[in-house]
């Protein structure tokens, strides 16, 4: 292999196993986990759609959550099965060019996207009264939109400054996707400083769109304890809960994997976080608003119990 990028035609992903056994084992286990996660944000996805009740704010910025859970999720998981499955590690020059383009997408938006979940959740709390002005539905598109955009800008500036880098050390990934990270150590010594312009523009709009939500709840919390029914206070926390508990699965596994020490780094350790953070949250956060939402719940046994009926008709 030639030391220009110029001439890598393909990469080579990281294996989970060597034996045929963990192979088939590694297999199964994704495919349970991405046939969870599409059940899962699929029927979120339809029951939005379907149910009137549901169609507020706080349910349509779920419902673009569960899209771009289902998009991370089939970004990484299904090549990494194929692989596996056909015993084999390479990934096409240009696969590992839009894996790394839509997971980064993917991610980012989600991020801005938990960020507009948190100003839902703080209107509706603390500024009951204009909660219809501030998130009217126009308003409600054009907050998404922006997110989107933004996820978008950031993927393309991102993965163009990624791959104008010259590689010299080989085609090895030590991932399992083409991870960002693993990419810029394949770059020669001394380019990448270029790359890093760009991951202080990341680390901006990430650290701006976190303190966002801490503030947030900070609010949230203070007016929730001045409820003077314990009812209203519980039902409140209730509509909270949910998005906290995916916030700091997100934020946690995310810090961990690019902020964790290099001493404590290993290969192991660096695919077991990256599993915990691209592909963990995408099964789980479906799990946490059912259980979390009696609305959503009622909704979707609705739905379950109206297609059942009309099956047996």
């Amino acid at each position: 292999m030639s030391n220009s990028s110029s001439s890598i035609n393909q990469f080579l992903l990281l294996a989970f196993a060597d034996t045929r056994e963990l192979q088939l084992l590694h297999f199964s286990l994704f495919l349970g986990i991405y046939l969870a996660a599409l059940l899962g944000n699929g029927l979120i996805i339809i029951t939005i759609a379907c149910d009137q009740h549901l169609q507020t704010p706080m349910y349509f910025f779920l419902l673009n959550l569960s899209v771009l859970d289902l998009g991370c999720i089939s970004t990484t998981v299904p090549k990494s099965m194929a692989n596996t499955l056909w015993d084999t590690r390479a990934i096409s020059y240009t696969g590992c060019v839009v894996q790394p383009f839509f997971f980064v997408f993917l991610i980012s938006t989600e991020f801005c996207l938990l960020t507009l979940m948190a100003y839902d959740r703080y209107v509706a709390i603390c500024h009951p009264l204009h909660y219809g002005t501030l998130l009217g539905s126009r308003a409600c598109v054009h907050m998404a939109a922006a997110a989107w955009a933004s996820g978008l800008f950031y993927s393309v500036l991102h993965i163009a400054n990624t791959f104008s880098l010259p590689l010299c050390h080989g085609n090895a990934v030590d991932q399992f996707f083409c991870e960002i990270p693993q990419i810029l150590k394949l770059s020669c010594s001394g380019t990448y400083l270029r790359e890093i312009g760009v991951i202080v523009v990341g680390a901006c709009l990430f650290f701006g769109c976190f303190v966002f939500i801490v503030v947030s709840y900070v609010q949230i919390f203070r007016a929730v304890l001045r409820i003077p029914s314990e009812q209203a206070r519980h039902k409140a926390f209730s509509t909270c809960l949910p998005h906290l508990a995916v916030v700091s699965l997100f934020v946690s596994t995310s810090f961990f994997a690019y902020l964790k020490p290099p001493s404590i780094s290993s290969l192991l350790l660096d695919m077991v976080v990256s599993f915990l953070y691209s592909v963990v949250p995408s099964a789980v956060n479906p799990l946490i608003y059912s259980m979390r939402s009696q609305e959503l719940k009622d909704a979707m046994w609705k739905l379950k119990t109206g297609c059942f009926q009309a099956a047996t008709k």
